[in-house]
């Protein structure tokens, strides 16, 4: 059953084929170029590789404007070049999983251009007409100051279609059976390839009733199930991670209350929450946040991420709350995007300083769920505001001082390599990193390393501990008649704490660092008293007392020690 659910344990590594590394030197990242780093990636320790849009495309979405779903594109590479990516992928055991954005496709796919054609064609079902200009045209944007409508005209087809997003990307209408059908087979073709699962872009729009005269968007849950039965069909341990950025009582809605739904959800809300705690040393909105999600079937996941392609959403805030993280992550317009987030990189975003980036990643990877890694945060990589909207944070992997970070050899790479200030690839390179053993990348190695040695975090049910001070978080897991807890320190200033394991009798008496050496014995009132350096962080496995006494270096005393994992 364990290795069934392979998701609940692993550590997900997500990455654009077209800007992690070029072989033939054209200036475009390809999937030979990938296969040469597939050790790199081996080495990180990495479970799972997440592919964004790779199939062809016009390119005007970063490929989420989607031409030919059956394809590579040519700038990529060919199928044959997918195939042994997977199975180098497969030699490693490395598992991928690929977008499948399939609420919209490209204005260029030929499904779309025969929808335009001709009004009595096969396809034109597919996507979502109306002959005159609907009323809520001006609503429902999902990039507002951007886009202007979700609806537009198109002179072939004489009619309006309808866009959620951008007025390139016509929406498919996924009521249709035969587009639900287009989707299964999709998801059999990339299966047959070598894939075990898929993100699902956007999936509330998705499964959402469209047209002229829906004024409020009905959800269709049922077709969660119906890709779900697919998946299972055809290879059983197959996976769908959702992207749904809702409420936290419209959760179980995608799980499925039977566990019959997504596998996998992204926890957009606990996320924004992290951020607010990030930038203002209060943990109490993050475990209440925490507490709101918790609700899920045995076999579900959440996926934890600190930052992702696109931008730092915060629309699920106060407007306090939101200022706040404005104030000390975004203050600059410029670093804002959609009216509701930010658009920057985690490194510049705290500063690049390494004490909060630590523990960002100690948060993120010990909080309920499986962490998700943004290609690049490894090794602290920042952005560059000059490039328009998200591409900011989506600039080439740096991988030497080499021209270009050696992500090309291309006098001009599709999109430039940030090569100027504190994050230019001088500095900031994964050649560097790699010989140097205090170096972001080597302590990303060994946090990733020890995640996978704590499965309890991504099966067991957890506990928030309470104490006093708001600035210090701490959460114990139980399974299996084992523990685990972790205390963070948010603030900028050291503290000094008390607290209890809350187990009973001798359970929670000794904490083993996991990281280094500074164990805990609780003194006689069952009190543990550690002292946590600014933005600290500890990782304990509860250890019985039969362990403790076969342990020569614990005297029975809180002793500080080294705080990075080595």
């Amino acid at each position: 059953m364990i290795d069934d659910l392979w998701y609940k344990n692993g550590v997900i590594y997500c990455l654009s084929v077209g800007s992690y590394m070029d072989a033939n030197g054209d200036g475009v990242g390809d999937f030979k170029g990938l296969l040469r780093r597939l050790d790199y990636l081996h080495g990180l320790g990495i479970t799972t590789i997440w592919l964004m849009p790779f199939q062809t495309s016009p390119g005007r979405d970063d490929g989420y404007d989607i031409a030919d779903y059956y394809s590579v594109d040519a700038r990529y590479g060919t199928l044959g070049d997918f195939v042994e990516f997977a199975h180098g992928c497969k030699q490693r055991g490395i598992r991928i999983i690929i977008d499948l954005v399939v609420n919209h496709t490209s204005d260029q796919h030929h499904w779309f251009k025969e929808a335009r054609r001709d009004r009595t064609s096969p396809y034109r079902d597919w996507y979502v007409w109306s002959d005159k200009k609907p009323a809520n045209a001006d609503k429902g944007m999902v990039f507002p100051g951007v886009q202007k409508s979700t609806w537009t005209r198109d002179k072939e087809a004489g009619a309006y279609y309808f866009h959620r997003f951008y007025d390139f990307q016509p929406d498919l209408n996924t009521s249709n059976p035969h587009v639900q059908a287009e989707i299964l087979k999709i998801m059999g073709f990339w299966i047959q390839l070598g894939v075990s699962g898929f993100r699902m872009d956007a999936v509330p729009f998705v499964i959402a009733t469209k047209g002229a005269k829906v004024k409020k968007p009905v959800e269709q849950y049922d077709m969660l199930r119906a890709f779900r039965e697919f998946l299972q069909w055809r290879q059983g341990d197959a996976i769908i991670l959702a992207e749904a950025n809702v409420l936290p009582k419209t959760d179980m809605e995608y799980f499925g209350r039977d566990a019959d739904r997504m596998h996998m959800m992204f926890n957009f809300h606990v996320n924004q929450h992290l951020f607010y705690a990030l930038a203002s040393a209060d943990s109490r909105p993050l475990a209440k946040a925490l507490k709101a999600t918790k609700p899920r079937p045995a076999t579900a996941q959440w996926g934890l991420f600190l930052r992702n392609h696109d931008e730092l959403d915060l629309g699920r805030l106060t407007k306090a709350q939101r200022d706040s993280v404005f104030r000390n992550f975004g203050p600059d317009k410029d670093m804002q995007l959609y009216d509701r987030g930010i658009r920057r990189r985690l490194a510049p975003m705290l500063g690049g300083d390494r004490r909060r980036l630590e523990l960002a990643y100690s948060l993120m990877c010990t909080l309920p769920g499986t962490p998700v890694i943004r290609y690049g945060d490894e090794i602290a990589m920042g952005d560059d505001l000059s490039l328009p909207e998200r591409n900011c944070a989506r600039t080439p992997m740096q991988w030497s001082t080499e021209p270009h970070g050696g992500f090309t050899k291309s006098n001009k790479p599709a999109c430039p390599v940030i090569d100027k200030g504190p994050y230019g690839y001088p500095h900031v390179n994964v050649a560097k990193q790699r010989r140097d053993p205090n170096s972001m990348l080597n302590w990303t190695e060994r946090i990733v390393r020890m995640r996978k040695e704590v499965p309890e975090i991504g099966w067991g049910d957890f506990t928030i501990i309470p104490v006093r001070d708001p600035a210090v978080f701490i959460m114990r897991y139980d399974w299996r008649n084992n523990s685990v807890l972790f205390v963070h320190n948010l603030d900028e200033k050291p503290r000094e704490i008390a607290f209890s394991a809350g187990l009973p009798d001798e359970a929670g008496a000794h904490l083993i660092n996991l990281l280094a050496e500074d164990h805990s014995h609780a003194d006689k009132r069952g009190q543990h008293r550690i002292v946590l350096e600014p933005y600290g962080y500890r990782w304990y496995r509860v250890g019985g007392l039969d362990y403790l006494l076969k342990r020569s270096d614990i005297d029975g005393d809180t002793v500080r020690g080294k705080k990075h994992p080595g």
